[in-house]
């Protein structure tokens, strides 16, 4: 009885060791080097969620690209909405810095 109750207590050190090792590793990883994020939406069609089903696709972001500004055109982004601080949107990277874009709609040209 005594060596079962032993036992008990050194899995459950051993899994409280594990967890406070695991959750600060985990949380430094997800904060410094990549996440997972959901896309839902029609906005990024047809390269995610093709065909409007209603199942959102996973996709990895990469927080070492951002760190070091090495973005490129086509690459997808992630950034905090301005209308809505609370909610992720995700877009493709058209220009870059000194590109020039004209709006097809307007005729005016962005510099």
């Amino acid at each position: 009885m005594a060596q079962t109750q032993g036992l008990g207590r050194r899995y459950i050190r051993a899994f409280f060791k594990g967890f406070f090792v695991a959750v600060p590793v985990t949380v430094t990883f997800l904060d410094r080097v990549a996440c997972v994020a959901r896309v839902e939406g029609a906005s990024m069609q047809p390269s995610l969620n093709p065909g409007g089903r209603q199942a959102s696709d996973v996709v990895l972001l990469n927080h070492w690209s951002i760190r070091n500004y090495d973005v490129q055109r086509g690459d997808i982004v992630s950034l905090v909405s301005p209308r809505n601080p609370e909610q992720k949107i995700i877009k493709r990277v058209i220009a870059l810095e000194g590109d020039i874009i004209k709006d097809i709609f307007y005729k005016k040209k962005y510099i």
